[in-house]
């Protein structure tokens, strides 16, 4: 299962695009869903900068595995989840 979220709607309300980024990410988390597909469009690139710093944040990381940007289509960015069972990862681990 995919998640699709497209921003050309409103990809000039900032607050908008926040609540958005943050709905997608927590529809992932509670149907599973392994992949998120987002859509900032092609454009001037700063849509996709801001949804790139804001999958780069501390508390956003924690969320998923890795970010792909598609190489076939520039206005696109695959966000892939963590596994359906694992946790993120804490430093500091103790190792008997």
């Amino acid at each position: 299962m995919k998640l699709k979220l497209d921003l050309h709607d409103i990809y000039n309300r900032g607050d908008e695009i926040e609540k958005a980024l943050h709905g997608i990410l927590d529809e992932a988390i509670a149907k599973k869903a392994p992949l998120i597909e987002i859509i900032p469009g092609k454009g001037s690139g700063q849509l996709k900068k801001r949804v790139l710093r804001f999958l780069d944040q501390k508390e956003i990381r924690a969320l998923y595995h890795r970010v792909e940007k598609d190489s076939d289509n520039f206005g696109r960015v695959f966000v892939h989840m963590l596994p359906k069972n694992s946790k993120p990862s804490r430093k500091g681990k103790r190792h008997h």
